[in-house]
């Protein structure tokens, strides 16, 4: 609709962390995926072993995309990605882990897990239309339909406010689990878990930030930061 190079000085460092962290998953993921764990144990028979440990009734499942892997809490399923599931590394057990950890959150019933997953549908709706209300009532001059498309965006910037310190505690409780189950025992192992975990923790830090940015960016056009140009 208009091109406003003011908008990249709100997104691009939010883009540029979002790319570091994307780098640093795939990085410490191809790295660790190398590494076979010292017990010689796939990410399946680390699910196994774990939701056994921590008394969790979750079924398994196979699923096809790379680093796709999640915990269901609808379905109390935990979803495996073939190299995860197949391979006997220390990212294979990693990732399980942090999963494994959200089944436990669920099974606890963990404030911002269930807050989080009580989000999900409204967030999907209102971080969609939310962009659509801002700039049909930017464009057209009408400034309570674009504060409205700001609160309704507000939403997606929630979300990532309450997803991240829930994959944090998701991680602590995986690597906590990995420790109490002998899973992994060296210290380099577990410093290859602690890394891969917490460069998937970033992709949420710049997930929050995107969201925070673009949100400001609205703010600052309706604040009168900049002219509407068609």
């Amino acid at each position: 609709m208009f091109w406003d190079p003011t908008y990249f000085i709100f997104a691009l460092p939010a883009l540029i962390l979002a790319l570091i962290a994307q780098a640093w998953v795939q990085g410490a993921y191809r790295r660790y995926l190398r590494l076979p764990n010292s017990q010689g144990i796939t990410g399946v028979e680390a699910a196994e072993r774990l939701l056994r440990y921590a008394g969790l009734p979750v079924r398994l499942e196979g699923i096809r995309r790379e680093l796709g892997d999640h915990y269901d809490p609808r379905g109390k399923v935990l979803r495996l990605s073939p190299n995860v599931a197949r391979t006997a590394s220390v990212a294979s057990v990693a990732i399980v882990a942090h999963e494994v950890g959200h089944a436990q959150q669920d099974a606890q019933a963990f404030l911002l897990l269930r807050l989080r997953s009580g989000l999900v549908a409204v967030v999907n709706f209102t971080s969609w239309l939310g962009p659509i209300l801002f700039f049909i009532g930017w464009m057209l001059n009408l400034p309570s339909l674009a504060w409205l498309g700001v609160l309704f965006f507000a939403g997606a910037v929630v979300f990532a406010l309450v997803t991240l310190p829930v994959e944090i505690d998701a991680s602590r409780r995986g690597l906590r689990l990995l420790r109490e189950t002998g899973i992994l025992q060296r210290p380099e192992e577990l410093r290859g878990a602690r890394r891969i975990l917490t460069a998937a923790a970033l992709t949420y830090v710049a997930s929050l930030a995107q969201a925070i940015s673009t949100m400001l960016y609205y703010v600052f056009l309706l604040r009168g930061g900049r002219r509407r140009r068609l």
